[in-house]
This record gives structure tokens, sequence and C-alpha cells, in this order.
């Protein structure tokens, strides 16, 4: 980290916004806190954005009971030098207003339609106002992330409320896909615009069942509960989450983890990384009607989903991280067995990844299949495989180390493609690259202890911590603000899909109908499943939604044995 490049920032800020600009918060050496005026916050971003920085995430928050009103952060990274910037403002309770900053950053339009969904705030300029989590039968008036509101409201239902969709562009139709559909593994809903076979537009809907996870932090667990929590935002990167979780709160308190502990926490996610990329390609190779690419790459990932049960107890959700470190060690024969089962998973990825690069129908599937150039990639903030494989460099361990990275020696798979073809590449480099990393933990791992360290005492209110993680899909940012009563105040998820997913329809345009498969599927998204559930009545076809208790009725009177 280059300090002097924070104290240009700082400087910076405090030229151009002059009265605008309110001050800093003391922070480690490779953070910057900035609290700025609401009316200066666009002219903020755009000097951040001016000086090299890439836009991450917004994130608010209820302030009121400080008497502040409603929050609004949004960070900024520069990768070449190892800093998060991250400029805050806030606005009055009695008019929560902001200048949305979709004008000059278009991927910051999700988290600003998150905060007029969830708290209530307002957007000036937002190009698109339509509501992104909540659901188009949500009550008007309940926000569910202000203070005021319990975690478990129930708000009265209302049925036969049909999505809000855009209207066709003329000479086009729509081409509807989810929220059930066959090449969608999460429910999800599509409306495609297709002129004959050609793709001229989509409209993405998700967020079918927002699960509240972070309003639960807020206000019943404590922040040693939270990392089982976080393990289960995504059935995948388990590690990934709650190890940034803890890293927050670890950054937040001034806690310095053993270093023994941070070599594990690598494995963990390495780990994590190879089973992921396994289970992308096989499904990948099932989207394309290669099934053949299906069963063997799941084959060679099952080693790995063993060896994390041998390592853990458990295929997924370890329940390894806690805050302060890890719950279990590696012992020496473990990391024998570690070794010797990577041997085997690099030679037979070898022989398959010979067998794909060669084959000319894979090629003829993903060469210039949902191109997207290195411009756009930019200007959607796209993270992980997707934006490696347009030529963007961009990958946490290198810019913002963390854990064991940084004492590591591994190279970041970038290639120029594009398309579909691109990420693919990208995935099986990551996987030798992962292979490398891991082996390098088990022969450097330090043999210092305790595993795990208490926090002493409590943690004080209104300290704020911002972690990264390299998720296998990407950058995943997780934020805390600590509270009172040993829970933090806020907890924002930023997983790497909330940036990717913004991108789709830019790369599903112009391509044909039949690609739309792995083209979603490219970015792997990580989507939350739905509790609601359409029926059809085959002989009237007659069509109505199902009801929570109809549905638990069904599912009750279907159990074996009855």
């Amino acid at each position: 980290m280059d300090l002097k490049q924070k104290q240009e920032l700082l400087k910076l800020l405090r030229a151009e916004l002059k009265d605008g600009f309110l001050g800093e918060e003391p922070s480690g050496e490779n953070r910057l806190w900035a609290e700025v005026k609401r009316e200066a916050l666009v002219r903020a971003a755009e000097l951040l954005l001016q000086a090299g920085g890439r836009y991450q995430v917004g994130i608010g928050y209820d302030a009121r009971k400080s008497g502040k009103g409603f929050a609004l952060i949004h960070s900024f990274a520069f990768d070449r030098d190892g800093l998060i910037a991250a400029i805050r403002a806030f606005a009055p309770a009695e008019d929560p207003e902001f200048d949305s900053l979709t004008p000059i950053i278009p991927g910051a339009g999700w988290s600003e339609r998150e905060y007029q969904d969830l708290l209530g705030l307002r957007f000036k300029n937002l190009s698109n106002g339509k509501r992104l989590v909540l659901s188009d039968d949500w009550p008007e008036g309940i926000y569910p992330l202000r203070a005021d509101i319990p975690y478990d409201l129930m708000p009265p239902s209302a049925e036969e409320v049909a999505f809000r969709l855009e209207q066709a562009p003329p000479g086009t139709t729509v081409i509807p896909f989810g929220p059930f559909h066959a090449s969608l593994h999460e429910p999800a809903h599509f409306s495609v615009f297709v002129d004959g076979e050609n793709i001229k537009g989509c409209e993405y809907r998700g967020f079918m069942v927002h699960r509240g996870i972070e309003k639960l932090a807020q206000t019943e667990l404590t922040y040693n509960d939270i990392p089982f929590l976080a393990e289960r935002i995504c059935g995948i990167c388990g590690s990934v989450h709650s190890v940034n979780y803890a890293q927050a709160v670890e950054a937040a308190s001034g806690l310095k983890i053993s270093r023994r502990a941070e070599f594990i926490r690598v494995v963990l996610l390495e780990l994590e990384r190879l089973h992921s990329h396994l289970l992308w390609l096989g499904v990948a190779g099932h989207l394309i009607g290669y099934d053949t690419v299906f069963m063997q790459a799941w084959r060679i990932r099952e080693k790995i989903m063993w060896l994390a049960e041998s390592l853990t107890g458990n295929r997924k959700t370890y329940g390894m991280v806690i805050i302060g470190g890890v719950r279990r060690d590696i012992t020496s024969d473990q990391a024998e067995n570690i070794k010797r089962v990577l041997g085997e998973v690099e030679k037979e990825m070898l022989q398959l990844e010979k067998a794909i690069i060669k084959d000319k129908t894979i090629q003829r599937r993903m060469r210039g299949v949902g191109y997207l150039s290195r411009e756009e990639a930019i200007r959607w903030n796209l993270v992980g495989p997707v934006a490696r494989a347009r030529g963007l460099a961009l990958d946490s361990r290198k810019d913002h180390p963390y854990a064991a990275y940084d004492e590591l020696v591994f190279d970041v798979p970038v290639v120029e493609d594009g398309d579909v073809w691109g990420t693919m590449v990208v995935r099986i480099k990551e996987v030798y690259e992962a292979i490398r990393i891991i082996r390098q933990c088990l022969d450097k791992m330090p043999a210092d202890r305790p595993l795990a360290l208490e926090l002493e005492g409590p943690i004080p209110p209104g300290k704020q911590g911002l972690s990264v993680v390299e998720a296998p899909r990407g950058e995943a940012v997780h934020y805390v603000l600590t509270g009172d009563g040993q829970q933090p105040e806020r907890w924002r998820v930023r997983a790497p899909t909330y940036p990717n997913l913004q991108a789709v329809p830019a790369m599903l345009l112009d391509n044909k109908l039949a690609d739309f498969p792995i083209i979603v599927g490219s970015i792997d998204p990580c989507i939350s499943c739905t509790d609601r559930v359409l029926v059809v009545e085959l002989r009237s076809n007659s069509k109505r939604l199902l009801k929570k208790e109809e549905l638990e009725s069904i599912s009750r009177k279907m159990r074996p044995g009855k």
C-alpha cells in the first residue's frame, strides 16, 4: 500500500469539495473513510473515479437513533495501490434524498434501488426507479431495513399480482425465462426480447425471496453467531462469506489473528475455488448439451468434496471460521492427504482440459458468444473470471491481500477473448493456480498458536470494517458497522453476482436465443431461492398462486408414510 496515494486522495477531496468535505475517520493504512455533505456525494464519486477508483458497492443504513437520519456509503477500490476508499453522507430523516450515481456509474443502480426499497431513500436522476428487492405486492411505506420495523414482520399478502415488466420494443416478441426454467438452476425471471432468433433486449427480475439475513444479524444475532449464518449465504462459497465477515469485524475491532489461522483460511478458500470451478465446468458442459464434460468434471470434483469432509466433517458449510481465527487445525497427516489428492486432481484435470480445448463443438458453442468489450466490463464494474475473460486483471488476492495471500506466489489468469470461451479458459487455469496456492500453504504454514483469539471486552460501537475476499465468482465485499449489545449496527453483503448480473442484458444483446442458457451460466450466477408456486389447472388452463398455508399442507400430506 502506497500511503502517498491515500494522502493525495484526501488532499484532492478537500481541495475540490471545499466545505462539502466534512472530514476523515481514522483507519488502517489500506482504508480511507471520508465524510462529505450529501450535495457533494456525486462530485466526490467523480473525483475518485478520475483518480483511478473502481466502484464496488453502495451501503445504506438507518442512523436516526444518533440523530443523523439515514447514511449512504459508496466504496471504491484502488487496485494498483491496494487501497479501498469509502465516502459517507447523511440525509435528514424527514428528507432522505440523495443524488443518483447512475449517470456516471450505471453499476450503482442496484445499490440505490435496493435502499429505495429497503430504507425508503429517494434518488434524483436514478436511471431506473423500479423496485428491485421488494416484490410488486409489497405494501407501500414499509421499509424492512429501518430500525423500527421488526425482523419477523409479516405484511398482508396480495394474490394475483403480476410482475410489472417493460413493454417489448417494436418488432420484437417477449420470450420469458423463469422464474422456473430448465436452464436456470435457481429462480429468476428474464424477459428476453427477440426478433426471430436474435436477442434485442432483456429485462431481469430477481430477489424472488429476500431472506433478510442482514436484518436478522442486526436484531437477533451476536457477532459470534453470524459467521455460521454468513456461511449459508451461498451453497458454494461458504468460507468466502464467513472469512469475509470475520475479517470485517476483526478490522473494526483491531484484532490480529495468528498467522497459522490465516494460512488455514486460505486452504479453505482455495478448496472452495477448486470445487466451484469444477462444478461450473460441468454445468457449462450440460448447458451446451455436452454431458460428457459434466460427468467428468463432477467426477473429479467429488475428490475435493471428500477432502473437505475429511478436514472439517462436512462437504459444505464447514463451520471452521470464527471471529479471531479458525476452529480446527490441519494435521501433518491431513496435509499429506491433501497433497496426494491434489496430485490426482491435477493429473485428471490436465486430461480433461486437453479434451475440452481441442473440441470443435465446444468452441463453436462458446467462441464469440456473450461477447462484452473491455470498456463495457469496466462500465458495469464486472469482477472475477467474467472480468478477467475481458482483459481486466482484477483479483482481490493480489490487489488487496488478506489472510496469507501476501506470502504466496501465484498468477492471475487473464485473457482478451471477451466471451463465454474466455470465462471457461480463465476458470480452467485458475484450477491449477488454486492447487499451487494450497501446496504452498501446506509447505509454509507456521506453527504459531492459538488458532483462535477471543475479543478482549466488548467492541466499541460506531467502528467500521470493510473486507474483500476473492470468491470463485469474483470479489465479494462485507461491511460491518459495530453497534451496541455485541451485535452489528449494520452488516452489508455484496456477492460477486451482484455486479456481474447487471451486465447480463448487455452480454445477451445480438446473440441467438439458443445461446441464452450458456451466456447467463457463464457468470455462474448465485440467485436466492423462492417460496412461490404457480399452479396450472390442465383441464381449465386456469392459473393461481399457491398460498403458504396450502403449500405447507400439501407438503405435510406428501411426507413418507402419509
